[in-house]
This record gives structure tokens, C-alpha cells and sequence, in this order.
């Protein structure tokens, strides 16, 4: 398998992604954004197609919907319970929206567009060394800027109203992690497809959070159930004939089934008696 230098170019882009999506996707679940996650990584595939449309790269199709898609999202207020049933309302109403202008961009396009199955699922087949390099640059540098703001970013997603009362600046860090999340979701999406990268960014960090609440340790864990779901897919693709999207999604669903039942195991074991036994 590793004699293959599109194989070996799978498993550098696979990791790049995995890594970045563990990440991000930590912070998406903890602040309770997935169904925006998901539409981020849905929009990519309209975004696309509307760039085969008229006549230019996908890549700027891409990013040109999944960051105009999060600035859109960031708009709405997050304050309170009202606020969250209008986030979802928009979220939704983007998503369908979009959804159906992707497969009439689709429908309107004369030339080869390779299909709506690869723009939905991908393929990690025939990724050139540069599309890695460029892959590895935009990851690091969203990770970069996480980084940055990670702390106050994740005191204002515990308690946005505690956060808030300090000084922290709740509303910018929401809009720019949105923006760095549909900035990572525009390039990984252009390798795995709109779909796919959307399991990577929701189960591995459920399952990490699940597994534990110290951030430190969860986000770490997510970024490594990430990796691992994703060589384990990758593996499991090479020596069968099915797609690795199945086999990713089905990795990374299998590992957080396996968390919340060990972690429903362990509530339900009784305490241990007293030194002295029953009084």
C-alpha cells in the first residue's frame, strides 16, 4: 500500500485533515454549533458546483460559500434561549436554500462536473503533493489562530454570560470562529467531499467529550480518534472494495457508541461499601 505515492499522499492529507477537523470540531460540540458545523460543510457542494457553472475554480466556489455561509450564521445573536431557536431557524433555512441551488447549479452545468456523488463524498484518490502543501498551510494557519484565542474562546463558550461580564469580547469570538470553521471546512471539503468531512468534525469530538472533561485532554483525544478513524478508513478502503466514506463514518460512530456505553456503564456500577461494611 505504501508503494503507492497516491496512497502515501491519502494518508499526509487524511492526517492534515483529521488533526484539523479533531480541533475545530472540539470547540463546534462544546459550544452546541453542529447543525451550523453541518451546514458550513453542506454549502461547499453549491459552492462548487456554482463556480463549474460559471467558469472558475472550485476552490473559490468553496470557500466563496463557506465563509459567506458563517458570516450569515454569526449574525444571529446567541444570547439566550430565543436567540439559539433563531440561530436554527436561519441555519436551517440557509442549508435547504443552498442545498437546492446546488443541485440546480448542478442540473444547468453542460460540462464534466464529475459527478454530485464526488463533490458529496470526495475521493482520496489522486491528491498531488501540492494540494497537501496548500491542505497543511490553511490548516496551520487556522489552527494557528485558535491557538490564539483559544482561551477566552473557551471561557465564552462554557458561560457566554459570565464571559461577557468580564470584558470578553463574546460576539467577535463567535464570528471569528465561525469564520475559521468554515474557512477549515472549505479546504478540507475539496478532499472528502461536503459530507464526510462533517463526521470528522462532530464524532471524533463527541466521543472525546464523552470520554472525558478536561479540556486539554478531550481536545487532544478528539484530534486522535480523528486520525485514527481516518488511517483505520483508509486501510479498511485500500483492501476492500467499498468507499472510505463508509468506513470513516463507520469507525467514528462505533468509537462513540463504545464512549457513551462505557460511560453509562460506569454510572450505573454501585458505589463501594464502607471499610467497616453495611452499618
Amino acid at each position: 500500500m505504501w508503494a503507492f505515492p497516491f496512497m502515501v499522499n491519502a494518508f499526509r492529507a487524511g492526517t492534515v485533515i483529521a488533526v484539523g477537523a479533531g480541533v475545530m470540531g472540539w470547540f463546534m460540540v462544546l459550544r452546541r454549533q453542529s447543525f451550523a458545523g453541518h451546514t458550513l460543510a453542506v454549502v461547499g457542494f453549491p459552492g462548487a458546483a456554482g463556480a463549474a457553472l460559471v467558469g472558475i475554480g472550485a476552490t473559490y466556489g468553496y470557500f466563496a460559500f463557506c465563509l459567506t455561509a458563517a458570516l450569515v450564521v454569526a449574525a444571529v445573536p446567541r444570547a439566550g434561549r430565543e436567540s439559539e431557536g433563531r440561530e436554527a431557524a436561519v441555519v436551517g433555512t440557509v442549508q435547504a436554500f443552498l442545498l437546492a441551488c446546488g443541485f440546480l447549479f448542478t442540473a444547468l452545468y453542460k460540462g464534466l462536473l464529475g459527478g454530485v456523488t464526488s463533490l458529496l463524498f470526495g475521493s482520496f484518490l489522486g491528491i498531488t503533493t501540492t494540494q497537501v502543501l496548500v491542505l497543511l498551510g490553511v490548516t496551520v494557519l487556522v489552527l494557528a489562530v485558535l491557538a490564539a484565542i483559544g482561551r477566552p474562546l473557551l471561557f465564552a463558550s462554557v458561560d457566554p454570560d459570565v464571559a461577557a461580564g468580564r470584558g470578553v469580547p463574546v460576539r467577535l469570538l463567535s464570528t471569528l470562529f465561525l469564520v475559521l470553521l468554515g474557512a477549515a471546512t472549505a479546504e478540507a471539503s475539496q478532499i472528502t467531499g461536503t459530507l464526510l468531512v462533517f463526521a470528522l468534525l462532530v464524532m471524533p469530538a463527541a466521543t472525546a467529550q464523552a470520554l472525558t472533561a478536561r479540556p486539554v485532554l478531550s481536545l487532544a483525544l478528539s484530534a486522535l480518534i480523528a486520525v485514527a478513524v481516518t488511517w483505520l478508513g483508509l486501510i479498511a478502503a485500500y483492501y476492500s472494495p467499498y468507499p472510505l466514506g463508509f468506513y470513516v463514518t463507520t469507525f467514528a460512530f462505533a468509537g462513540y457508541v463504545l464512549a457513551r456505553a462505557g460511560g453509562l456503564a460506569g454510572r450505573r456500577r454501585p458505589a463501594p461499601l464502607p471499610a467497616g461494611g453495611p452499618a
